[in-house]
């Protein structure tokens, strides 16, 4: 039987099981906005399938933004068998799973044949691709050009079985971190079948202005947003990124926002990335559903944190 997100708060609360937080699961889907927020889940991933899904029903997201690839949820060799299950535990909290993170970047492994037609057969639309380095042998242009190719090849799959990819912008030696080089690779291409998942934080990195410019320039490329916060942490002179929750960070979301309202990006997919510490040490040695009651009120902030932006 297909639990639906209100009748599993019923229960809950009936059970006592998440009263010390029932707020958390007060308040439906705000369907007034149009952006589905869904969870990439690479944090739970460790944690059994149903206790993840149940974790996040309790949080307001509207799907799973599911790990399948090595080390993931679901391992690409056995996507055939995996998928499925997780899938149909996530439909019965009331969770699509309508977005997936892949270590695919190209047609050649024959897994990605099997991963894309099984993913687009159980109703998956849009895929995060894995990463391309920048050959400095080759130097920057020519690792741009060789790229293309595997992005044809993949845009042509793709369209065979009806999915889209997309591009995640991060910062470090990928290709992409310099974001002009996401419009670069993928610019000739259909967003219909290749996309850029714009991703925030990243571009705020690698551009802490200039990250609009790019956001304009990929606007009618864009098929998902990946969403999270950070800020500089400067140590003997030298600075690193500490990811904290959305707003407690500099990332400009006021702007962000005024920029997707002006580029007609309400109702883009999101996916949350929680990449700060859900526990602490200490909360590692929690019971399983005191640990489910810290990660619910976390994960549930950074949730109405979106809907407030974009609603």
């Amino acid at each position: 039987m297909k639990l639906s997100r209100r009748n599993f708060i019923k229960a809950a609360a009936v059970s006592g099981a998440v009263l010390p937080f029932a707020h958390a699961l007060a308040t439906e889907k705000v369907t007034s906005n149009p952006s589905s927020i869904y969870y990439f889940t690479k944090d739970l991933d460790g944690y059994e399938t149903e206790f993840m899904a149940e974790t996040l029903a309790m949080t307001g997201v509207d799907g799973l933004d599911l790990t399948v690839r090595p080390g993931g949820k679901v391992d690409p060799s056995r996507v055939a068998d995996e998928l499925p299950k997780v899938i149909e535990i996530g439909n019965k909290y009331d969770l699509a799973t309508d977005l997936m993170v892949t270590a695919i970047t190209g047609t050649e492994d024959r897994q990605t044949g099997e991963v894309l037609k099984t993913a687009s057969s159980l109703g998956v639309k849009h895929y995060r691709l894995g990463y391309y380095r920048y050959d400095m042998s080759a130097g920057i242009l020519k690792t741009l050009e060789m790229i293309k190719p595997r992005l044809n090849a993949l845009s042509e799959m793709n369209r065979q079985y009806g999915i889209q990819a997309g591009y995640q912008n991060h910062s470090g030696g990928m290709v992409g971190s310099p974001v002009w080089d996401v419009w670069e690779i993928i610019k000739d291409l259909s967003a219909e079948t290749i996309s850029s998942q714009f991703d925030i934080r990243h571009a705020t990195v690698e551009g802490n202005t200039s990250w609009r410019f790019v956001l304009h320039l990929l606007a009618n490329n864009i098929g998902s947003l990946a969403i999270k916060d950070f800020t500089w942490l400067v140590e003997k002179g030298r600075a690193r990124v500490v990811n904290v929750p959305l707003g407690e960070g500099v990332v400009n979301f006021s702007q962000y926002a005024d920029i997707l309202r002006e580029l007609n990006l309400i109702g883009t997919p999101i996916t949350l990335h929680v990449e700060y510490p859900l526990l602490t040490p200490a909360q590692e040695h929690y019971s399983l559903l005191e640990k489910q009651k810290i990660m619910v009120r976390i994960i549930e902030k950074d949730v109405r944190f979106i809907r407030g932006l974009l609603s």
